[in-house]
């Protein structure tokens, strides 16, 4: 039971021997993205080796750093070296690295780079690997953090994915853990915690962006039973921001929520998270177990008289359980449906009690504004969108992954610095940001800093911190389609305007891609958006015309191309395409072989036909062709064709 300062450092030194063993130490990502990628097969071969090793060498699993993109990952730390990572592992090179590393020497292959010294965030130290006898191919290896991909990032919230075990409290500790925790039951009083909170200008990032301290002292404010929920109901396509702290830092936001409760005066926690997330469920479980048996939880903590305890409650997996009133209803086992704002929930929110709601991201900064204090903050970043932001970057990008960088970042240098630039050199087009009711932020405003302001007078929003990248071959028409078609199934259907509104936009864009619409769609389409957004009840409604208005506003020359020409630039919508096999077939038969309804004709050796009222313009010919034999129209030019 840790009951004093003391305590917490006795469980800090065993934590520090784990982290930083005097014996070999082989680290495996483990993360859902990790395992995606064949971490398992990895880890079991690790284990299988290091037991012919013996002297104590230790393997241990991680969440992620950010790099999906070079899944798996495989960390070694032996003392006298730097950390070194490999990228792309396969359990057949295991062997081979770890003997490797026992004879001092090092496998070049797949060796990404070195870490020598690791920043703690929370306690303001910075850890040097004590180095001795390093090989020199170790020591020409680039620093992990100098990467391209690394280089702008600052992780805070994401201060201890990839380093420590998620399932050791005793890890988590020695990184300044709980620390935050205690100074504020021991030195601080609620409103001077909610003053700190405020003034680091911390805003909630889980999308509206409201300020926290503000959001506490509502709730504090108010008469009744409190509550304080964390919402991890990330439903977003393409993001998994939340997912990857949950599995990679578990107690940061338990941390994070004991803070808030004692600040708004709470006893009581739930954290909300989809059932999708079987990782995240069984590290949080863990953790909150591990927090209740060192006396972290539940009554008198840290001898203070503070009492406060937390609930998992599992989601269905409705988008608009996302919404707080939504989730808060799902929480009390009623339908997962909003309710008009006219009553806040930090006023009567959970079971009509006064409820303080913030999403994981926010919750994991607050243990380091506790410790390092809102001054120092509110220096990252830009004085209305202070500290650092986690972003999903997906899509069209070469290096895919999680990234956390200051606010006021400009969007190409998350894009391009950061993420790589767009695969096999194509033309950057768009970026999406905010989730699927983000708006579509084109190429001439890259250069536009990255914060909830200047993205929200862009027509987009930074919501969770979805961003998915688009190059030249993506029809912003079928995407302002594909993102209305998912909000229409999501909608939960109480309200007319988000309810008919995402209905009659989702046929509109429709007709569109096939070649049917008229110039008047665009003028109704306007006017459909503006609707839902004056009169949706919830925040989904009230943003799901996003991406059409901000396609209409930046690609309306591709709208009318649908329209007046018939004519899918992208060469995307189906019905506005065809696909025909020109002279430069050698009849090599190999589409024949690999369409999937056997649309295309011809002998070997001789040039192959499309049956174009056969074919379902899958575009499997032109994938497979060698030969640049098929060419694909933007313009439907098959006779029979309705846009013809």
């Amino acid at each position: 039971m840790i009951k004093s300062l003391a305590d917490l450092e006795k469980v800090a030194s065993e934590g520090e021997r784990r982290i930083h063993p005097p014996h070999l130490k082989v680290m495996v990502g483990a993360a859902t993205c990790g395992i995606a990628s064949g971490a398992k097969d990895v880890i079991h071969a690790v284990e299988e080796t290091l037991k012919q090793f013996g002297n104590g060498a230790a393997s241990a699993r991680t969440g992620c750093i950010g790099m999906c993109y070079e899944e798996p990952l495989m960390d070694i730390l032996k003392p006298g070296w730097p950390r070194i990572t490999y990228s792309h592992v396969k359990p057949e090179q295991v062997a081979e690295i770890l003997s490797a590393v026992k004879e001092g020497k090092v496998v070049k292959e797949g060796l990404l780079g070195k870490i020598e010294e690791i920043e703690d965030y929370t306690r303001n130290t910075r850890y040097r690997y004590p180095l001795e006898n390093v090989p020199p191919e170790i020591a020409a290896v680039e620093n992990l953090f100098g990467l391209e991909f690394t280089a702008k990032q600052q992780h805070i919230a994401m201060r201890n994915c990839g380093i420590i075990d998620p399932e050791s409290i005793e890890e988590y500790i020695a990184r300044g853990g709980y620390r935050g925790l205690y100074r504020v039951l021991t030195e601080m009083k609620p409103d001077e915690v909610i003053d700190m909170v405020d003034a680091s200008g911390l805003r909630g990032r889980g999308g509206g962006g409201f300020g926290t301290g503000r959001k506490w002292r509502y709730c504090k404010a108010a008469e009744g039973y409190r509550y304080v929920i964390c919402n991890a109901d990330e439903g977003d396509p393409g993001a998994y921001m939340d997912r990857s702290l949950l599995e990679g830092d578990p107690h940061s936001i338990l941390e994070g929520m004991l803070i808030g409760a004692f600040a708004i005066g709470s006893q009581q926690g739930y954290v909300y998270v989809r059932a999708e997330y079987p990782l995240a469920v069984k590290r949080l479980e863990k953790a909150i177990d591990d927090a209740r048996v060192h006396g972290l939880l539940g009554s008198d903590i840290f001898g203070t008289g503070f009492n406060f305890d937390l609930r998992i409650v599992k989601g269905g997996g409705a988008f608009v359980c996302g919404e707080s009133t939504a989730l808060m209803a799902s929480i009390e086992g009623k339908p997962g449906e909003p309710r008009a704002k006219y009553v806040h929930t930090v006023e009567k929110g959970l079971w009509n009690q006064p409820t303080t709601l913030n999403n994981v991201e926010t919750w994991a900064n607050v243990p380091v504004i506790a410790v390092r204090g809102a001054e120092w903050f509110a220096s990252i970043g830009n004085p209305e969108s202070t500290g650092t932001k986690i972003f999903s970057l997906v899509g069209k990008v070469n290096r895919a992954g999680l990234v956390e960088v200051p606010m006021g970042i400009t969007l190409r240098e998350i894009i391009y610095d950061i993420g790589g630039g767009i695969p096999e050199g194509k033309k950057f087009k768009a970026v999406q940001t905010g989730g699927p009711s983000g708006g579509c932020i084109p190429a001439n405003l890259l250069d536009l800093e990255v914060d909830f302001d200047r993205l929200w007078e862009a027509g987009s929003m930074m919501g969770s911190g979805g961003m998915i990248v688009m190059d030249s071959e993506t029809c912003m028409v079928d995407v302002a389609k594909f993102f209305t078609e998912f909000l229409k199934d999501e909608s939960c259907g109480k309200c007319v305007p988000c309810r008919e509104g995402l209905s009659q936009t989702h046929e509109i864009l429709k007709r569109i891609t096939e070649g049917e619409g008229q110039e008047s769609d665009l003028d109704l389409l306007e006017e459909l958006g503006k609707a839902m957004q004056d009169s949706s009840l919830c925040a989904l409604g009230g943003s799901a015309p996003n991406p059409v208005l901000s396609t209409l506003r930046f690609f309306r020359d591709e709208y009318l191309e649908h329209i007046k020409n018939k004519r899918c630039p992208a060469g995307v919508c189906t019905a506005l395409i065809n696909f025909e096999i020109n002279e430069n077939c050698t009849g090599c038969t190999l589409c024949v072989r690999n369409c999937p309804v056997d649309a295309i004709t011809g002998e070997r050796k001789q040039v192959h036909v499309i049956d174009q009222d056969a074919c379902i313009k899958c575009g499997v010919c032109l994938d497979v062709c060698k030969f640049d034999a098929v060419t694909r129209n933007t313009r439907n030019t098959h006779s029979g064709g309705k846009s013809q």
